[in-house]
């Protein structure tokens, strides 16, 4: 398994906003976290990806307990990609792109042949390569998303988090970022708000209600009629969708 959490807790002061959660992700695989506003998702992206300490629990990446592992040894396996990412200065797309290589150079190692080439792959799987000279404020959403996963495949990691990576975007470039997240040769595990685009482009998808794992399966277990009600609070209609497995949701009107 490329990852495994094991009851993890965490909360703010005496709220818990993840509690007892355990699940597996297989290498390769591309697991989505749905759920309510409030549910979780964000903040157990960021404990699996060690970007919070669970107050219990535990989490193994690639075989390591993170909490073992030091940021920057992590930071070489394990990239994330923030909702609506922004960058203030006016860089140029390969510049935002270099600081994914942030975390395999040293303050004494000069850019190197192998970090230009990581760089030029990243830009190339995000098909951002022809727009590497042009000014980052001149970008345009769906263009800096292209950018900011760009600068995660940098990295070089294996395993990537992305927290609602399609936030904001029309619909073209929600299924274009999502489609491409698919095509790359990674552990991939997406935050949704998007039930149907987590049916269409996810293996497994865990469903999050008050910070628990409420449901665990392929699209076609979990996104039934009654759990839509039970933790959505929607009625809809779900029907099979164009390939095996993969529902099509229809919400409908009150």
């Amino acid at each position: 398994m490329s990852v495994i959490a094991q009851n993890l807790i965490w909360g703010v002061r005496r709220r818990t906003i993840v509690n007892d959660v355990s699940l597996t992700v297989a290498e390769g695989e591309t697991l989505g976290l749905i759920g309510p506003n409030g549910s979780g998702k964000s903040s157990l992206l960021r404990l699996l990806a060690g970007l919070k300490s669970p107050g219990s629990g535990r989490v193994e990446i690639l075989g390591q307990d993170i909490a073992r592992v030091s940021r920057r040894a992590l930071a070489r396996q394990v990239a994330f990609v923030q909702q609506n990412a922004t960058t203030d200065t006016n860089m140029s797309v390969r510049d935002v792109v270099r600081l994914g290589r942030t975390p395999h150079r040293s303050p004494l190692t000069g850019w190197t042949m192998a970090d230009e080439a990581a760089v030029s792959t990243a830009l190339e799987q995000v098909d951002m390569a022809g727009l590497r000279g042009q000014a980052w404020q001149t970008l345009s959403g769906g263009e800096r998303q292209r950018v900011h996963i760009a600068r995660a495949l940098a990295q070089s990691p294996r395993v990537m988090f992305l927290d609602e990576p399609t936030n904001h975007l029309d619909i073209h470039h929600q299924i274009e970022i999502l489609r491409m997240v698919r095509r790359l040769d990674l552990t991939s595990i997406v935050a949704l708000h998007d039930l149907n685009l987590a049916a269409m482009f996810c293996d497994r998808i865990v469903v999050l209600q008050g910070g628990r794992v409420v449901a665990c399966g392929v699209p076609a277990e979990v996104l039934t009629r009654s759990l839509l009600r039970d933790v959505f609070r929607v009625e809809a209609e779900v029907t099979p969708g164009p390939y095996p497995g993969q529902p099509h949701i229809r919400f409908m009107a009150a």
